[in-house]
C-alpha cells in the first residue's frame, strides 16, 4: 500500500449544476515499489476498468533519453512513479496496466512517451486518448452532417464551434487547461517549470523531489479525467472510433520494429456507421429510395450500410541521405504544401530522430497520395 503522503493537490470532478467543476483534495503519492499502487492498477480486469491521466518527464525523452517519473492520476490519489529510484523493476511492473485494454490512460501527446517506453522497457503503449489531437480531419462521407461528426477529439469540438484550425496548429497542454468548455484552469506555474527545465535539462533527476517538482508532475495530470469525460460527452461512435484508432498509431508512431507492429494489440475494427435520433433526421432528409439505410428497433438508431469510415494506417516512408532537406523545404514550405494537398498527418523525427524518416497517419488513400507526393520531392531538383 502507499505510505501516507505528504503532498496533497485538487482533482476537478464532475460539473455542479452552474457548470463549474467541484474540486477534491486528494493525496500526491511517492511510488518507489509497486506494492504502493492500487490493485486495479496492478492487475486489471474487465470488472474494474479504470479512466487515470497518463503523462511521463524525463531528460530528452525518447528512445535515448532517460525516464524519471511516470504520472497516474487516479479519482481518488495521484501517483508518482519514481523511475530514478525504484528503477527498471518498477517501471515493468506498470507493464500490464499501459498495455491494457481495460485502463484508459487519457495523455496529452502520447508519441515520444510511447517511444520512451517501448524501447527502454518493452512497453507496448495501448489505449490511449490522446487529447492533443487537434489537427482537422475531413471525412468523405455524411458530408451533410453536422461538423461533429467529421472530425475528432479537440479538432472535433473545435470545428463543429465553428473554429477552424490551420493544418500544423495545435493545442497545447496549458491552451487546453485555459479553454473554458473542458477546464477553464490558468497554468501560469508550467511556464515557470519550462524555464527551469531550459536551465537546467537534468531537473527531473534530481532527488528527493522537491515541492514544486511534485506540484508540477501532479499538474500536468491532475486535470485530464475532468477534460477526457467533458470531451467524450461531445464525441459520437463514429468520432470515438477515430480518436481510438489514431490513439493507437500515435503510440506506434516512433516505436519502428522489424516486423510491421505485428506483437503490438490490433487496431479496433471499422464500426458501421451508427447515427442518433438527430443525425438520423438530417440524413434521411438527403436520402432517396434507392439509398441503403435500416433501422435498429433495438436502439432506435440508423444504420447506414456502405458509408464506412476508411481505414486509418501508419506508414514510415525512409528518406535517402540527404534528401530530407527537399522533404521540409525552406522554412517548411514543401512539408507544407503536402500536408495543404492531403487529408493526412506528416511528422518527421527533427532532433530527437529518427532523421532519416517520415512517419504519414490517416486514410488508405490520403496516406498513398501523401508517399506520392514526398517521394517526388525526393526526385526533384532544386
Amino acid at each position: 500500500m502507499a505510505s501516507s503522503p505528504s503532498h496533497h493537490t485538487q482533482i476537478p470532478l464532475a460539473s455542479d449544476p452552474g457548470g463549474k467543476p467541484i474540486d477534491s483534495v486528494v493525496p500526491i503519492h511517492i511510488v518507489t515499489d509497486a506494492s504502493q499502487l492500487p490493485a486495479e492498477f496492478l492487475d486489471p480486469s474487465p470488472e474494474k476498468q479504470v479512466i487515470i491521466g497518463f503523462d511521463c518527464e524525463g531528460v530528452d525523452l525518447c528512445r535515448h533519453g532517460t525516464l524519471c517519473i511516470m504520472q497516474l492520476a487516479f479519482p481518488d490519489a495521484i501517483y508518482l512513479v519514481d523511475a530514478i529510484q525504484g528503477g527498471e523493476t518498477l517501471v515493468k511492473a506498470c507493464k500490464p496496466a499501459l498495455e491494457s485494454s481495460y485502463i484508459t490512460k487519457v495523455i496529452h501527446d502520447c508519441k515520444r512517451d510511447s517511444e520512451a517506453l517501448y524501447f527502454q522497457f518493452g512497453i507496448k503503449l495501448h489505449n490511449v486518448v490522446d487529447t492533443q489531437m487537434a489537427k482537422p480531419f475531413k471525412l468523405p462521407w455524411l458530408l451533410c452532417l453536422c461538423l461533429t461528426d467529421m472530425l475528432i477529439a479537440y479538432s472535433l469540438i473545435e470545428e463543429q464551434e465553428g473554429r477552424r484550425r490551420s493544418l500544423d496548429d495545435y493545442i497545447s497542454f496549458v491552451g487546453l487547461l485555459a479553454d473554458p468548455r473542458y477546464c477553464g484552469i490558468s497554468y501560469e506555474e508550467k511556464e515557470e517549470v519550462r524555464v527551469l527545465l531550459r536551465q537546467d535539462p537534468q531537473f527531473w533527476t534530481y532527488r528527493p523531489l522537491t515541492e514544486l517538482m511534485v506540484r508540477a508532475a501532479a499538474d500536468d495530470v491532475r486535470f485530464l479525467p475532468y477534460i477526457y469525460h467533458n470531451m467524450m460527452e461531445k464525441m459520437n461512435q463514429r468520432s470515438l472510433w477515430y480518436l481510438a484508432v489514431r490513439g493507437a498509431l500515435y503510440c506506434r508512431c516512433f516505436c519502428i520494429n522489424d516486423n510491421d507492429y505485428a506483437d503490438w494489440p490490433p487496431l479496433q475494427p471499422i464500426p458501421d456507421v451508427i447515427l442518433d435520433g438527430v443525425e438520423a433526421a438530417k440524413l434521411l432528409a438527403t436520402l432517396n429510395m434507392y439509398d441503403i439505410v435500416k433501422l435498429d428497433l433495438r436502439t432506435n438508431n440508423l444504420l447506414v450500410e456502405g458509408d464506412v469510415p476508411e481505414e486509418e494506417i501508419l506508414s514510415i516512408l525512409d528518406v535517402p541521405p540527404g534528401k530530407m532537406g527537399r522533404i521540409i523545404g525552406r522554412r517548411g514550405s514543401s512539408i507544407l504544401a503536402i500536408k495543404e494537398s492531403c487529408n493526412a498527418e506528416i511528422l518527421i523525427g527533427g532532433s530527437k530522430g529518427p532523421p532519416d524518416k517520415v512517419f504519414i497517419i490517416g486514410p488508405v488513400k490520403q496516406v498513398r497520395k501523401a508517399e506520392a507526393m514526398l517521394r517526388g520531392r525526393m526526385l526533384e531538383m532544386y
